[in-house]
């Protein structure tokens, strides 16, 4: 009995059921729009485990996610909702963009310049937004979105700059140098058959698991959730819920925009003008709450997402809408937010059954 009662309390069930929930909402649309479930299924399932060469795009898709996933997730622990992740991706992916074109170092001191390069101005942009909320008590809600959107028009600025523009046309950045690449040896590369192969997922898990020690095994971790669980009561233990509010956000946002240097250096190579926001830091908050603000949760869920957006550019080979993705996540999340209501009747209807 209580086995049985602790899996109807885990997190990971509701996930579960939202899933399969999310699935079969949408093969309704698909059977609406004349277009058999099973088919799309079946196309978006060997699109990801068709070959080996499909789990590594599978892989390089996730990797981002699997950062502003864990750049959400941090901030929910700690009592804080970024929602400006998608301007720290993009302020991430500028610095290590320009830094990649125009600086020259050997290889992996290019890379990890470029790095920490994209983790700091993450970092800085959100801490911009962490001083306006603790000194002037601006929301951080309002200041995120409109940051989000000056980092949007900052980027398509810089990419036009002259030294920075591609030449010969095109609105994109130069190629960054290859001693900036975060890709895997070319023999690597080749036994996977993938030219894009990285290492973001290393990098993005050793990040998962650096989070979860911060915040379950240290004192700064205590801190942060002790603020986040009630700020009036942490203040009154000592702690300072100012300074605690900046760490937080200060983190957060460097993860953030390590997700964008894990992009540009590993996947794309150059920065493209916007014509919209690409939406990472928004997926973001999507692989936060599947993976229920876990650090490590934010691994699997950022992989299920990334499966999910590779599985889905595949789906016009059978004629189906990449759309039906976005309908599937979205009734994920919306199931996974009302599950305090399938909690409620799950334990109603267990006490009847004891009655």
């Amino acid at each position: 009995m209580n086995k049985k009662k602790s899996i109807l309390e885990s997190n990971v069930f509701y996930t579960l059921i939202a899933i399969a929930a999310g699935f079969a909402i949408g093969a309704v649309f698909l059977v609406i729009a004349g277009i058999s479930p099973a088919v799309a299924y079946g196309k978006l399932l060997s699109s990801v485990f068709g070959k080996p060469k499909y789990l590594v795009w599978t892989l390089i898709y996730a990797s981002p996610l699997i950062f502003t996933g864990l750049s959400v997730a941090f901030s929910f622990r700690t009592g804080v909702f970024n929602i400006g992740a998608e301007g720290q991706f993009v302020v991430g992916s500028l610095a290590a963009c320009v830094l990649g074109i125009t600086l020259k170092l050997p290889p992996v001191l290019h890379a990890l310049v470029c790095v920490f390069a994209a983790a700091a101005a993450g970092a800085v942009w959100s801490l911009v937004v962490g001083i306006l909320k603790v000194k002037r008590g601006i929301h951080e809600v309002l200041s995120f979105i409109m940051f989000n959107w000056i980092a949007f028009y900052l980027s398509n600025y810089v990419v036009n700059l002259e030294a920075i523009h591609k030449e010969g046309g095109g609105e994109a950045t130069k190629d960054v140098l290859e001693s900036a690449r975060l890709l895997f040896p070319e023999g690597l590369r080749g036994a996977l058959d993938c030219n894009a192969a990285n290492w973001g997922i290393v990098l993005a898990v050793l990040a998962a698991v650096l989070i979860y020690i911060i915040i379950e095994k240290t004192t700064l971790g205590y801190k942060l959730k002790a603020v986040g669980f009630n700020s009036n009561g942490a203040l009154y233990a000592g702690i300072n819920a100012d300074a605690s509010v900046l760490t937080a956000l200060g983190i957060s946002g460097a993860l953030a925009g390590l997700g964008g240097a894990v992009q540009i250096l590993g996947m794309s190579g150059r920065l493209s003008q916007f014509a919209g926001q690409e939406g990472f830091g928004f997926e973001g908050i999507t692989v936060a709450l599947i993976g229920s603000s876990s650090p490590v949760g934010c691994i699997f869920s950022g992989l299920f997402y990334g499966a999910m957006k590779y599985g889905g550019s595949k789906l016009s080979i059978v004629k189906a809408p990449s759309e039906v993705v976005d309908i599937i996540m979205g009734c994920v999340i919306l199931f996974i937010a009302i599950s305090q209501v399938f909690r409620i009747l799950f334990a109603r209807f267990g006490k009847k059954k004891e009655a």
